[in-house]
C-alpha cells in the first residue's frame, strides 16, 4: 500500500465536498486527510486528498472522480516531485519550570509559540507530516491538551502545472 496525494479541481458549489468524500466512502477508499480552498481560477476550488492504496486503487478513484459533474481535473501529485505541507496547533501543558525545555523543542523544529497561558503554550508548527508527527511525539511527555492539524496541502515542484 502506497500513499497517494491527489489534487482535484472542482466547481465552487455547495455539496461538492460531500459528493467527493461520499464517493470515497461508497467505494471503500479511506481519506487520510483532505484540504479544500479557493484556487487561482475564480469559481473553482482545489481539494488536496491523501489516500492509501495501490496504483489500481488510484486509477479507480480517478475514474470515479471524473464521473462527478463538478470535477474539472484530477492530478496525482505524488507521481511528481511535490511540495507538501501541513500545519498543526498544539496546546501543551507548560508550567514555568518546564517552559525552557519546551521552547528548546519549538526552536529546534523552527516552530512558533502563538499563545501563552498561565500553564499552557500553543505551538504552531508547519512542515511535512513526518515533522509534525515528530514534534507531537516530543511534546507528549509534557502533556498535550489539544491538537489540531490541517491535513496536507501540496503542489508539484518547479514549473510544471
Amino acid at each position: 500500500m502506497k500513499k497517494h496525494t491527489i489534487a482535484v479541481l472542482v466547481n465552487d458549489q455547495p455539496g461538492v465536498l460531500q459528493r467527493v468524500s461520499g464517493l470515497f466512502g461508497r467505494r471503500g477508499f479511506n481519506i487520510e486527510s483532505i484540504t479544500v480552498g479557493t484556487s487561482e481560477e475564480p469559481g473553482l476550488s482545489r481539494m488536496v486528498i491523501v489516500t492509501t492504496g495501490d496504483d489500481h486503487t488510484l486509477e479507480q478513484v480517478t475514474k470515479q472522480l471524473y464521473k462527478l459533474i463538478d470535477v474539472i481535473k484530477v492530478i496525482d501529485l505524488s507521481a511528481n516531485p511535490m511540495v507538501g505541507r501541513e500545519l498543526a496547533l498544539i496546546k501543551v501543558n507548560a508550567e514555568p519550570s518546564s517552559r525552557p525545555e519546551i521552547l528548546g523543542v519549538v526552536d529546534t523544529f523552527r516552530a512558533a509559540v502563538v499563545d501563552i497561558g498561565t500553564s499552557t503554550l500553543v505551538v504552531q508548527v508547519v512542515g511535512d507530516t513526518d515533522k509534525i508527527d515528530a514534534m507531537v511525539e516530543l511534546l507528549k511527555p509534557y502533556g498535550i491538551r489539544e491538537l489540531s492539524r490541517t491535513g496536507v496541502t501540496a503542489m508539484i515542484r518547479g514549473n510544471a502545472r
